[in-house]
């Protein structure tokens, strides 16, 4: 075992793979995130000698997509749609529809979120002056 930047890295044959506690520190999530997203089938580990979950360093910049795409409102079905066109770099009309449909939902979310913004800022300079 080798620790890198704080991280438990084990080696599987030559592989370096880190485990489930690191990763989720690593991504800055809890270790029940990291298993609800093995269990949505949107990543995949392998398993130690002794049963625990090993995963790629690599997993924790994919467990940082997982988060922002929550945030913005996909599920983990829709999550799950994105991997093939993230992991092979191409994608399909119907994918492209999916991609510009989800991207144009955000786009108007952001809108609304600005909206939102402007107002409380409103409130904010009003009260500010009348304490």
């Amino acid at each position: 075992m080798v620790r890198t930047k704080g991280v438990r890295v084990v080696e599987v044959g030559q592989v370096p793979l880190v485990r489930i506690g690191d990763l989720a520190r690593s991504a800055g999530v809890s270790v029940r995130a990291v298993r609800y997203y093995e269990q949505q089938g949107l990543l995949s580990a392998q398993r130690s000698a002794s049963g625990q979950r090993l995963y790629p360093p690599e997993a924790a910049e994919r467990v940082r997509f997982f988060q922002d795409m929550f945030a913005a409102g996909l599920s983990s079905r829709r999550i799950a749609e994105l991997l093939p066109c993230i992991d092979l770099g191409h994608t399909d009309a119907e994918q492209r529809h999916m991609l510009q449909a989800e991207r144009e939902r955000i786009r108007e979310r952001v809108t609304e979120l600005q909206s939102a913004l402007r107002r409380l800022d409103q409130i904010i300079e009003v009260t500010a002056t009348h304490p």
